[in-house]
């Protein structure tokens, strides 16, 4: 758990493409003149009659892919999530969504850990707005081996999905020793509880499960013990585990690079609130863009990093 070797899951996510590309030839690729950055560029090498560079209409791009969906295969559209779920919304709304259209969204360069690039490419608002679309599914991946696994599971299900990715470079969580002895399964729909600690919950996706995880070993030679929750499968949510942790610990944090408003503390907020209602502190991005800087920067000066959750206690 949290090993020294960091892959940004953009970069995961390239390669898991081109390795499930292998094995279904149904897999077509579209990008948006951005293959470099999103890493489909591996994909393209391997199969260029199958990739499509759409150059920089994104909107074209989405209805593009509800074609080629409509004769069988499944496309995987790419670009960076402010363009996927910002320029490209209304497509992706009316065409993808409404129709149930089989689109595969993979969307990079998410939240405020987009870094130098700047509050123009920090999408801090693409988890409500896509959780809040009618059939669409929505991933959020927390390191290498998850990625990995999402990116071939998603091309199971018949319908829209939002899958969202970092371009931060992250340690690797779910290595194969730590899976094994702690009996981790990957399912749509679940999250995964690390720890029984009950002085806490702390809620976690994306890039901040690694923080928590970190702030996890921090607080327990503090004697404050801490379960983390990693919630990749933010719609559907596994709304069991969620009340099930309200009840075990004294405490619910949650822990987002995106808004507070409508990620995924208010997504907490709404499940508890109707089963178990409970306290929620939501740390994230308040109510504010952001700015350029050095993600860990930045990180910490939003407050979501594992000082930050260490700083609850």
């Amino acid at each position: 758990m949290i090993l020294d070797k960091k892959i940004a899951t953009r970069q995961s996510y390239g390669e898991a493409l081109a390795e499930l590309g292998e094995k279904n030839e149904n897999i077509v690729v579209l990008d948006a003149d951005l293959a470099s950055a999103t890493k489909t560029s591996i994909f393209a090498k391997k199969f260029p009659n199958r990739f499509f560079d759409i150059g920089i209409a994104e909107q074209d791009m989405m209805g593009t892919a509800v074609g080629i969906s409509n004769f069988g295969k499944i496309p995987y559209v790419n670009t960076f999530a402010v363009f996927a779920a910002g320029r490209a919304y209304d497509q992706v709304r009316n065409s993808i969504a409404h129709t149930n259209a089989n689109v595969k969204i993979c969307a990079t360069h998410c939240g405020i850990t987009v870094g130098e690039d700047g509050a123009t490419h920090q999408m801090l608002e693409d988890i409500g707005m896509m959780r809040n679309l009618p059939n669409m599914t929505v991933i959020s991946t927390s390191d290498d081996v998850q990625t990995r696994w999402a990116v071939k599971e998603i091309s199971k299900i018949k319908g829209p999905v939002y899958l969202r990715l970092c371009r931060l470079a992250t340690p690797i969580i779910y290595d194969e020793k730590f899976i094994e002895e702690n009996n981790i399964k990957f399912e749509i729909g679940k999250a995964i509880q690390i720890g029984d600690g009950t002085d806490a919950t702390v809620i976690g996706t994306g890039v901040t499960v690694v923080e928590a995880l970190k702030a996890q070993e921090t607080l327990r030679k503090r004697g404050i013990n801490i379960r983390i929750v990693d919630l990749y499968s933010i719609k559907p949510v596994d709304k069991e585990l969620i009340i099930k942790c309200a009840k075990e610990t004294k405490k619910i944090i949650t822990i987002e690079d995106h808004s507070i408003n409508c990620g995924i503390g208010s997504l907490v907020c709404e499940i508890l609130s109707e089963n178990y209602p409970a306290k929620v502190i939501r740390m994230g991005i308040n109510d504010t863009f952001g700015e350029s800087g050095k993600a860990e920067e930045l990180m910490k000066k939003y407050k979501i990093d594992a000082e930050a959750i260490c700083n609850m206690f």
